[in-house]
């Protein structure tokens, strides 16, 4: 591991930076692959104990197929594993590019906690991101919030997404509690009077929703799949009308999702509690 980030990655920094070349993105790159490399390799010897050297390819596939996408990136430390001679038997191809149009709910939870805990990422691209995967608001949504959307008494806390405010649980709220307090681009926005809850560098303006499409994207976050996802987990749970209006969706959206999870609105009535007389 000591080889992969120092002759690996840092000496790949090093030349760019002494190129005169952008380093940010690497940083960032390098940050990632050295993370979710050490993820594996703690689950690889907690769960079956074995090392790097002794890693099969079962395992490698077993941890792909079991998470976030972010995990194909320790393919680099594997490539690596091979030209020196550590790992010669495990493989792994590039992530196909195509994006499905729908997560599995397992994929969704995993993204959800990584989001919560990990802190490779800043707080507020966080915040952007559980927006998506627990709400299923659209980014260019998400970035047009005002600050005042959230209500914040410090027992409870909601979001005004749709017709009336919804609870935020924690820990999420938490999270979304931090970004309130440190929202960035103050400074050299319009100041800490900017009613946006992502604020732009630029002054009166909020965050391009593409700018946060790109970060999430970075990330291995699959973004229209994303959002089916939790609108089709959602509808499960609720009557489409009742999530349309929580979530500022069309009634005709929310049952086309109900419809295609398979939950027509007379399977509702059944789950209905019958009150007593």
């Amino acid at each position: 591991m000591t080889h992969f980030a120092t002759w690996h990655h840092l000496r790949r920094i090093r030349d760019k930076a002494a190129a005169g070349e952008e380093t940010r993105a690497a940083v960032h790159s390098a940050k990632q692959e050295i993370t979710e490399t050490v993820k594996f390799l703690t689950w690889l010897h907690t769960t079956y104990g074995r090392t790097a050297a002794t890693c099969t390819q079962q395992d490698v596939d077993e941890w792909l197929t079991t998470g976030p996408t972010t995990r194909h990136i320790i393919r680099t430390f594997f490539v690596i594993a091979r030209k020196s001679g550590l790992n010669r038997q495990v493989t792994i191809g590039f992530r196909d590019p195509k994006t499905a149009r729908l997560l599995s709910q397992e994929q969704r939870i995993a993204w959800i906690h990584e989001l919560l805990t990990s802190t490779n990422e800043s707080v507020q691209y966080r915040v952007a991101g559980m927006l998506l995967l627990l709400y299923a608001q659209p980014l260019v949504r998400v970035v047009e919030l005002p600050v005042t959307a959230v209500t914040d008494t410090g027992d409870s806390m909601t979001i005004l997404l749709g017709k009336s405010p919804i609870d935020v649980p924690e820990p999420f709220s938490a999270l979304v509690r931090t970004h309130v307090a440190t929202r960035p681009n103050l400074r050299t926005g319009s100041g800490p009077e900017s009613p946006w809850l992502f604020p732009s560098s630029l002054a009166g303006r909020h965050l391009h929703p593409n700018t946060v499409m790109d970060r999430l994207r970075t990330l291995g976050i699959n973004i229209l799949g994303s959002r089916n996802r939790a609108l089709a987990e959602l509808v499960l749970d609720c009557p489409p009308s009742l999530v349309a209006d929580a979530l500022g969706y069309s009634p005709q959206v929310a049952f086309l999702h109900a419809a295609k999870s398979a939950e027509p609105w007379a399977r509702y009535a059944g789950r209905r509690v019958t009150r007593p007389e």
